[in-house]
């Protein structure tokens, strides 16, 4: 959707409601043939029973057989095209934990992993430590590392992550990850991707260089990678696109960025799923559109368990009743991405999509899962960026386009 095609179609005195419901990573396969995914095992009573008075369908966040990262596959999903409005992960990681992110610095995400004698990644996670031991890590790189001409910020994001800033003059974000994103492998050496790079290029890999060093008698946790160098965009924000006040509620610190990214007002980071819901609740009146964030989907969908994973999707729909009860005008409840258990990675397969309006049409269909969704009248292959326009629709906050 042309955002200048959307702008004088808006109606500026509606104030209906909506919610987008994310699960990460919701969308899966079975782990054996014949068998059922993760959505279409869970037993899910309150989203089945939603299915039948709303519209399905399974959206793609990037171009047909593309494989989305988190923050393209959200971008997509607020209306913004991910392809042109391509943001590393950096930034968004830096937003999320509320870093004063200044124009000019260049930010990365960092994970702190595991590596054997050879340098070979056997656990990029490092276990999953603890925040605390991050922040200890990262407190003891920023002592001890000195690399003239730049300074080097480390915070503490979640767990084994970490964000990494450089701040200096005459920074660029055209450069290569360091991080594979798998093991078995070493890491890569951070290159220039245009010559005016090269300079920050040259300081990420001092940074790496004398990081390894620091860390090399640590445990899990021995060394690390980078990904998604980055520096501040200028994007039309989501508020003056689709003429919405919008909140989003959400556990984990990179989804919090890439809200802020678009303009989105950000609450303070939710304790858990139930606290998510409470802060709905208690914010109902203040805004009318509402990004609420479930992330573990996709971590038990990375660590390929997909018990843990079905789980989640219960307990998504034991609190469904509670946002149903503030009576919103569009609930969407969708994912940003699939990531099957049985791949243990994001995959190109099309995402579960449910709407519900008190303006829709009910395709007839009575469960929500892939298959379901393949049936539905919003297609199997429609484009993340269509959902915007659509809830608006649905919302009645569009006017009529052309004479």
């Amino acid at each position: 959707m042309d955002f200048d095609v959307i702008k004088p179609l808006l109606k500026e005195d509606q104030k209906s409601k909506i919610v987008l419901l994310v699960m990460d990573g919701l969308g899966g396969l079975p782990m054996t043939e014949g068998g059922k995914t993760e959505l279409e095992s869970a037993v899910k009573p309150n989203m089945d029973a939603l299915a039948a008075k709303s519209v399905l369908g399974a959206h793609h966040p990037l171009p047909f057989g593309l494989t989305p990262g988190s923050g393209a596959a959200h971008l997509g999903l607020f209306g913004f095209d991910p392809v042109k409005y391509e943001i590393g992960r950096g930034v968004l990681s830096a937003l999320g934990v509320d870093f004063d992110l200044q124009k000019g610095d260049v930010a990365a995400r960092g994970n702190f992993c595991t590596v054997d004698s050879e340098g070979v990644i056997t656990d990029r996670r490092a276990g999953r430590i603890p925040t605390e031991v991050g922040e200890k890590l990262c407190q003891l790189l920023m002592e001890k590392i000195n690399i003239p001409g730049v300074e080097v910020i480390l915070q503490v994001e979640k767990e084994y992550r970490f964000v990494f800033v450089l701040r200096g003059e005459g920074l660029s974000g055209e450069v290569s990850d360091t991080d594979p994103q798998a093991v078995g492998k070493k890491a890569h050496i951070a290159k220039a991707a245009v010559p005016q790079a090269e300079k920050t290029a040259e300081f990420i890999r001092e940074f790496v260089r004398q990081g390894n060093k620091i860390l090399a008698a640590e445990h899990p946790a021995n060394s690390f990678v980078l990904r998604g160098f980055a520096q501040l965009p200028k994007w039309p924000t989501f508020g003056e696109i689709w003429g919405v006040n919008p909140v989003a509620i959400a556990m984990y610190p990179m989804y919090r960025g890439v809200a802020k990214v678009v303009g989105m007002t950000v609450l303070e980071a939710a304790a858990s799923m139930d606290e998510e819901i409470t802060m709905l609740e208690q914010n109902w009146d203040k805004y009318d559109f509402f990004f609420v964030h479930i992330k573990k989907t996709d971590s038990y969908g990375e660590d390929g368990n997909f018990d843990a994973k079905v789980h989640i999707i219960e307990e998504v729909d034991a609190l469904l009743p509670r946002i149903l009860a503030l009576d919103p005008d569009v609930l969407i409840i969708t994912g940003d991405h699939s990531t099957p258990a049985k791949l243990k990675a994001h995959s190109w397969h099309p995402v579960p999509t449910m709407l519900y309006s008190k303006t829709c049409l009910p395709d007839g269909l009575t469960t929500y899962g892939e298959r379901a969704c393949a049936k539905g009248s919003l297609g199997s292959r429609f484009e993340a960026t269509d959902l915007m326009p659509y809830a608006l629709a649905h919302a009645l906050r569009l006017e009529k386009f052309g004479a």
